[in-house]
């Protein structure tokens, strides 16, 4: 096998390559999907709109890792009844170099909901789940969050939570020697989070003669007839956003598309793709969060920053309970307040617990592309989803209170910027407009969905995009429902068991 490569910004002439698969992006996704081809021994070219970045390059501040490792300095937004920001990386590995590094099988009763809701039948079976979670889970490192580096914060939300009666545990993380350094959404300096760019990525280069392209946003899918047969873009540099090199990749044996739930729709909508799905059922876990003040340092800015979580209300409230530490950079913009009255709040941020709802919303939006090339996304969480929020929000506030909170900073216009062991009811009239809470959307599906229904999907049962040939989606865009827990597991299985059906129907040349 032929030594791979790794190709990043260039100037000059056209780039030209060929490969049997062509994977468009590089996350949980399409380098799982990217992997299994090349261990099958296909040739593959996987192109990344972001830049390659080694852990020691990684920036140590927010305002680094936005400028380096996020599309457009992270100013996605979702536009509904208010304005919510979204969570997303661009770089080679996708948003799982800058997540928490949760992982969680996918649950039975949404395997159940896909077979029989959405007509995929076994495709996506427990065992066949389960063979591929065991795999990326020894591959991956998956271990339990080593209490000792979990943090003031995630023990004390453990601790409350076990009070009040609710399920509660220390979070499985993708990691390696953790060393509690609480750079987990910076990008783990440490290399202790196991990702595709410390992994898989190197594996397909050094191993199977692989091509990545990084800084190379694809404009549009190359078609013969309806078959699928390659893709076209121009390289960017991420920072000036200056024009490089054109390039055009041909693929024999198929496209698979992994350019995230608002990037897939998009990319199939510039590529001529025209189905009643495309860019429809767009969905999320938003989230707010609730500060705790203590008399006790909490100390956020140590441990891992997510370390405890809680599904106990999943299927009845839908609602999932996580411990969140943040670097003070974001602390500050999630906390009310101007002037000296913000730096008086600051000043307690050693004191400061910060713990979240995340809600499995049943929101429905959706991602286009617009007409001047860039992406955008409608979304409003429902009635019913500021009422999970709400439950959320002030059963954390209790906890927090059971564990000695002096006052609690809920965040939501309406309620008293601080709040005591006395006042918990007041949630209870918390307002139930989204412009009242502080939302951000994380844990992205659809857009590109799957199912047996041709006018509620883009994918039918035989995992090929409708009305087309060779071209295939791999990535969260996919999902047809949301999870109820983190999704990287999820997506990283999905995308690798279809990409083993690929790798299955004829034989490697």
């Amino acid at each position: 096998m032929p030594q791979g490569q790794h190709l990043g910004f260039r100037p000059g002439p056209d780039l030209e390559l060929s490969c049997d698969y062509l994977v468009i992006g590089s996350g949980a996704g399409g380098a799982s999907a990217a992997i299994v081809l090349a261990r099958a021994g296909y040739s593959v070219v996987v192109a990344e709109a972001g830049p390659w970045r080694q852990p020691e390059d990684y920036p140590s501040s927010m305002h680094g890792t936005m400028r380096d490792m996020f599309a457009d300095w992270g100013t996605l937004v979702a536009t509904g009844d208010s304005i919510i920001p979204v969570v997303q990386a661009r770089v080679v590995g996708g948003t799982p170099v800058i997540n928490s590094a949760i992982v969680v099988r996918t649950p039975a009763d949404v395997l159940q909901s896909w077979r029989e809701d959405h007509g995929m039948g076994d495709v996506f079976s427990e065992e066949a789940m389960g063979r591929i979670h065991d795999r990326v889970e020894r591959e991956l490192q998956i271990q339990t969050t080593d209490w000792a580096i979990a943090g003031p914060s995630a023990d004390t939300m453990l601790q409350g939570l076990r009070r009040l009666g609710k399920q509660v545990h220390p979070i499985d993380r993708n990691v390696a020697g953790c060393k509690g350094a609480m750079q987990c959404l910076q990008g783990c300096k440490n290399r202790s989070k196991q990702t595709a760019n410390l992994l898989w990525l190197p594996e397909l280069i050094a191993q199977h003669g692989g091509t990545v392209l990084s800084c190379a946003p694809v404009h549009k899918i190359l078609w013969q007839g309806d078959t699928a047969v390659g893709a076209q873009g121009r390289m960017r540099e991420p920072t000036t956003r200056r024009a490089g090199a054109p390039f055009r990749i041909q693929a024999r044996r198929g496209v698979l598309v992994a350019a995230s739930a608002t990037g897939t729709a998009p990319l199939l909508q510039r590529s001529g793709v025209q189905l009643p799905a495309l860019g429809r059922f767009f969905r999320g876990h938003p989230g707010a969060g609730i500060v705790g003040v203590y008399d006790q340092p909490k100390d956020m800015h140590v441990g891992a920053s997510q370390a405890t979580a809680s599904v106990h209300h999943r299927l009845d409230h839908g609602i999932k309970l996580e411990s969140l530490s943040l670097p003070l950079e974001l602390f500050a913009a999630r906390v009310s307040g101007a002037g000296q009255s913000l730096i008086t709040k600051l000043g307690d941020y050693r004191r400061c617990a910060m713990w979240v709802t995340a809600v499995r919303a049943e929101a429905e939006g959706t991602v286009r592309q617009t007409w001047w090339g860039g992406t955008a996304v409608t979304y409003a969480p429902t009635r019913k989803d500021l009422e999970r929020l709400r439950f959320g929000s002030k059963l954390l506030a209790q906890a927090h209170f059971e564990m000695g909170a002096r006052k609690v900073w809920p965040g939501v216009v309406g309620l008293p910027t601080e709040i005591g062991p006395d006042q918990l009811d007041a949630f209870d009239s918390a307002p139930l407009s989204n412009r009242s809470w502080t939302w951000v959307l994380s844990h992205l599906f659809g857009g590109a969905v799957m199912g047996g229904d041709p006018q509620r999907s883009v994918v039918g049962p035989d995992l090929v995009v409708r009305g087309k040939k060779q071209l295939h989606v791999v990535d969260a865009a996919l999902l047809p429902t949301t999870l109820g827990v983190n999704p990287q597991h999820t997506i990283m299985a999905v995308a690798a068991l279809i990409a083993e059906r690929l790798a299955n129907s004829s034989p490697s040349s």
